[in-house]
C-alpha cells in the first residue's frame, strides 16, 4: 500500500541494480566484449549484438540526454511517486486539486479487493486539457490534425480552434439527444477526423466512449453495444480501404437488430456521410433512428460547457479479446490516464513543439486512443490521421505521406515494417524521408532483422527507434527506450518508463535477479493503469492479479540480459512446451525471419505424441522466391543454429500471406485451427484484412 504521503518504503538501489550497470557509457566496443558499438548516423546496424548509440547532436537536444538524467528521474519516480507525478500533473488544468493522498493502491488479492486510484478528488476534463488549454496558450491556429484520405489527393486539416468548434457541436448534439455524464456511446468509425472528434466530444460532456474497430463483425459489435448498454451509436455509411469498399452502416444495422433482441435498444444512430466511399441515396435507412451527421451536427453552437469530472470517473471502455467467453471491457479513468499518456508521449518520442507526428494505428485500438488522440493533443502536437491502407496504391504510400507532411516522428507496428521490408527497399528509397528524426514500434516484439531494416533503410541509420512495450490494460508505455538517453539493442524494449517497476518472476512467483527469463509482472501501480473490467471486477482480479499475488501479471514472457535490457518473448500462452523446453513463439519467428528468403513467419504449437507439443511454422517468402524442399530444410537449419535443435520446427507451412486484422495483428487462433486441421472451428474471419488468405493456407496444408 502507498503511505499517506505517497512515498515508498523500498530499497531503490537494490531495484536499480539492473540499469545502473550501464550508468557509465562505454567509450567503445572494447569495454563490452560481446557487443559492437554503432553510432547513429555513422554506420549500419548489422549484427544481432550491436549496441546502437545515439549521436551526440541528438542527445544534446533530447529531453532526456543521458543515462544519468534518466536514472535521476527514474529513481525519484520510484522513491517518491506522489511527488514525481504531482509535479507533472500540476502542469495541467484542474478545476479542483486532488486531496492529500495522491494515490491509493492494493495489488495483493490476499489483502482485499484490488484497488488503484490516482488524483482522486481532483476535478478536471481531458478534452479541456487537450483543446481549450492549448488554445489559451496561443496555439489556436496551430494544425491539430492533418487528415490523409484513402485515395491520393484526398486530404484535409483542422487547427486546434476549428477542432474545438467541431467537438463542441457534436457535444451539444449528444446532450440534446439525452446523453449524460456516465452514459456510454459506441463509436464505429474508420480513421476519419470525425473519429477523434467523437471521442473528444464524449469526454467533454463526461460520457464514456467505447470505440469499436470498424472491422469487427456485426456480432462482435452487438456484444459490445449490449455489454455497455450504449445510449447512441456513431458510424458512417461506408469506408474505402485500398480498392475495397466496406459498408459499415449495414454492419451497424444488423448489430442493432441483434442488440435489441438482447434487451438493449439504441434510439439514435448518427451516421457520417463518407461521400468518397458511398452516396447517401445508396445507404439503407431507418427513419426515426438514423440521423445524417452533416444534416444536423453543424447546426449546433460551436461552444459547449465542459462537464468537470473526478480524476477517477471513467473516460472510456475498450474491449479486448478474452481467451474465453465474452470480450473484456477495459475501463480507463480520466486523471491518471491523462497525465500518463501525455508524459509517456512527450518523453518516449522526445517530442518538440515543431514535430509532425504520425501513428499508423487505428483509434479502434488502445494505441489510437493513447497515441493518436489523447497523448499527442495533450502535448499540443500536430497529428497525421490516415484513412487508407499503407500499401495503397503502392507500398511507397507511407513514405509519400511522410514527405508530404514532413513527418518527424513515425510510429507503427512490426507487422507493417516486415510487410514493407518484403516489398523491397526501392519503395522506401525513392522518397526523401529527410524530415524523420524518431521512429517507433508497437504491438509485438520487433525481431532484430526487421529492427535493423527499419533503422538502416527507413531511418537512414540516423533515427533512434522507440520500441515500446505496453498493453491495452496499461494505458501507456511501460518499457521503452528514451531516444537520446540509452544505447539501443535491436529488438530490445530496453528499460522501464518512469514509475514502472517491472519484475521477472518464476512459476512460483519468486522474483529472479540478474540475467534471466520468466514471467513479466509489475509491482506497484502507475497512473495510467486500468481500474477494472466493466461489470466484472472478479474477472479483473482473477486474470491479472491472482496468478502472482502482489503483482500485476502482464501475461507476457520476458528475458533480461546481463546489461539489464528487457527482451519481450511474446504472450505466455504463446509459449510452446516441447519436451520440457519452454520456447517462446516470438523467438522462433525471429530466427526464421533472419533467413534472407523469409519475409514473415508465424509459429503456433500443435499436439505431438512424443514431445507433447510440436512447433508448426507458417512462412511467407520474399517476393519471387519459389517454394522448395531445399529451402524448407534451410529454414529449419537456421532455427537449429540460432536457438537449438529442440526449437526446430516440425512443420513448415508455406503461406502466401498470414491472416491479419486490418490493424496488422496476426490471428494466431486461426493458424492454430489450420495447423491442427480443425477447419470446422475457424470461427469469425470477418475482421481479417483479407479473408481469402485462410482458403489459400488450407489449400497449401499438404504442400
Amino acid at each position: 500500500m502507498g503511505t499517506p504521503d505517497g512515498t515508498k518504503k523500498m530499497n531503490t538501489s537494490n531495484y536499480l541494480r539492473h540499469v545502473e550497470s550501464m550508468m557509465v557509457l562505454p567509450s567503445g566496443a572494447g569495454e563490452i566484449s560481446h557487443l559492437n558499438a554503432v553510432i547513429l548516423g555513422e554506420a549500419l546496424a548489422s549484427e544481432e549484438n550491436d549496441l546502437v548509440f545515439p549521436c551526440e547532436e541528438f542527445s544534446r537536444q533530447a529531453l532526456v540526454p543521458s543515462p544519468e538524467k534518466y536514472l535521476g528521474m527514474y529513481k525519484r519516480s520510484i522513491t517518491d511517486p506522489a511527488g514525481f507525478w504531482s509535479e507533472i500533473a500540476s502542469e495541467f488544468y484542474w478545476k479542483q486539486k486532488w486531496g492529500t493522498q495522491v494515490y491509493s493502491e492494493n495489488l495483493d488479492v490476499r489483502k482485499g479487493p484490488i484497488k488503484i486510484e490516482w488524483f482522486k478528488g481532483g476535478i478536471t476534463n481531458i478534452c479541456y486539457n487537450a483543446l481549450d488549454r492549448n488554445i489559451e496558450a496561443g496555439n489556436g491556429d496551430k494544425i491539430a490534425i492533418y487528415w490523409e484520405g484513402n485515395d491520393l489527393g484526398q486530404d484535409g486539416s483542422l487547427t486546434y480552434s476549428s477542432l474545438l468548434e467541431k467537438v463542441c457541436q457534436l457535444s451539444n448534439f449528444l446532450k440534446d439527444i439525452g446523453v449524460q455524464k456516465g452514459d456510454a456511446v459506441v463509436i464505429y468509425l474508420p480513421m476519419l477526423m470525425e473519429l477523434p472528434i467523437a471521442m473528444l466530444a464524449c469526454a467533454r460532456i463526461g460520457a464514456v466512449h467505447s470505440v469499436v474497430f470498424a472491422g469487427f463483425s456485426a456480432e462482435s459489435l452487438a456484444q459490445r453495444i449490449v455489454d455497455c448498454k450504449a445510449k447512441a451509436v456513431i458510424t458512417c455509411n461506408a469506408v474505402q480501404r485500398g480498392p475495397k469498399v466496406i459498408h459499415l452502416k449495414d454492419i451497424v444495422d444488423v448489430a442493432l437488430v441483434e442488440s435489441a433482441k438482447s434487451g438493449v435498444s439504441v434510439d439514435v444512430c448518427l451516421t457520417y456521410e463518407n461521400q468518397s466511399a458511398m452516396n447517401r441515396q445508396d445507404t439503407e435507412w431507418k427513419q426515426g433512428r438514423d440521423i445524417w451527421w452533416q444534416d444536423i451536427v453543424p447546426k449546433y453552437p460551436t461552444t459547449c460547457e465542459v462537464e468537470w469530472v473526478d480524476a477517477e470517473d471513467p473516460l472510456f471502455l475498450l474491449y479486448t479479446s478474452g481467451s474465453t467467453g465474452r470480450p473484456k471491457g477495459v475501463v480507463h479513468t480520466t486523471g491518471g490516464y491523462m497525465i500518463y499518456t501525455a508524459t509517456t508521449f512527450k518523453y518516449t518520442f522526445d517530442y518538440k513543439p515543431s514535430d509532425i507526428y504520425w501513428c499508423t494505428a487505428d483509434c479502434g485500438w488502445i494505441t489510437g486512443h493513447s497515441y493518436v488522440t489523447y497523448g499527442p493533443l495533450l502535448n499540443g502536437a500536430t497529428v497525421v490521421v490516415f484513412e487508407g491502407a499503407p500499401s495503397y496504391p503502392d507500398p511507397g504510400r507511407c513514405w509519400d505521406i511522410v514527405d508530404k507532411y514532413k513527418v518527424t516522428i513515425f510510429y507503427t507496428a512490426p507487422t507493417l515494417v516486415r510487410s514493407l521490408m518484403r516489398e523491397g527497399d526501392e519503395y522506401v528509397t525513392r522518397y526523401s524521408r529527410k524530415s524523420l528524426r524518431v521512429l517507433g514500434s508497437v504491438g509485438e516484439p520487433i525481431n532484430p532483422s526487421a529492427w535493423r531494416w527499419f533503422f538502416n533503410v527507413v531511418g537512414d541509420s540516423r533515427c533512434p527507434i522507440s520500441d515500446t512495450w505496453w498493453q491495452t490494460e496499461t494505458g501507456g508505455f511501460m518499457i521503452a527506450p528514451l531516444p537520446g538517453a540509452w544505447p539501443q539493442k535491436p529488438g530490445s524494449a530496453t528499460f522501464p518508463f518512469f514509475g514502472i517497476q517491472p519484475v521477472i518472476v518464476d512459476e512460483k512467483g519468486t522474483e529472479i535477479e540478474g540475467e534471466c527469463s520468466g514471467y513479466l509482472c509489475v509491482k506497484s501501480s502507475w497512473p495510467g493503469a486500468f481500474r477494472t473490467l466493466y461489470g466484472d471486477h472478479e474477472r479483473y482480479e482473477t486474470t491479472y492479479f491472482k496468478p502472482f499475488p502482489g503483482y500485476y501479471f502482464s501475461g507476457d514472457g520476458c528475458s533480461r540480459d546481463k546489461d539489464g535490457y528487457h527482451w519481450l518473448t511474446g504472450r505466455v500462452d504463446d509459449v510452446i512446451n516441447v519436451s520440457g523446453h519452454r520456447i517462446g513463439t516470438a523467438e522462433v519467428e525471429s530466427a526464421l525471419v533472419s533467413h534472407p528468403q523469409c519475409a514473415e513467419a508465424a509459429v503456433v504449437g500443435v499436439e505431438h505424441e512424443v514431445k507433447g507439443q510440436g512447433i508448426y511454422a507458417f512462412v511467407t517468402l520474399v517476393e519471387g522466391v519459389p517454394y522448395s524442399e531445399e529451402l524448407r530444410k534451410s529454414l529449419i537449419l537456421t532455427v537449429r543454429n540460432q536457438i537449438g535443435a529442440f526449437a526446430a520446427p516440425d512443420k513448415i507451412h508455406w503461406a502466401p500471406g498470414l491472416p491479419k486484422t486490418r490493424s496488422g495483428k496476426i490471428m494466431r487462433r486461426i493458424l492454430r485451427k489450420i495447423a491442427s486441421r480443425q477447419l470446422d472451428e475457424l470461427g469469425d474471419t470477418s475482421t481479417l484484412a483479407d479473408p481469402n488468405v485462410v482458403d489459400q493456407l488450407i489449400a497449401l496444408s499438404d504442400c
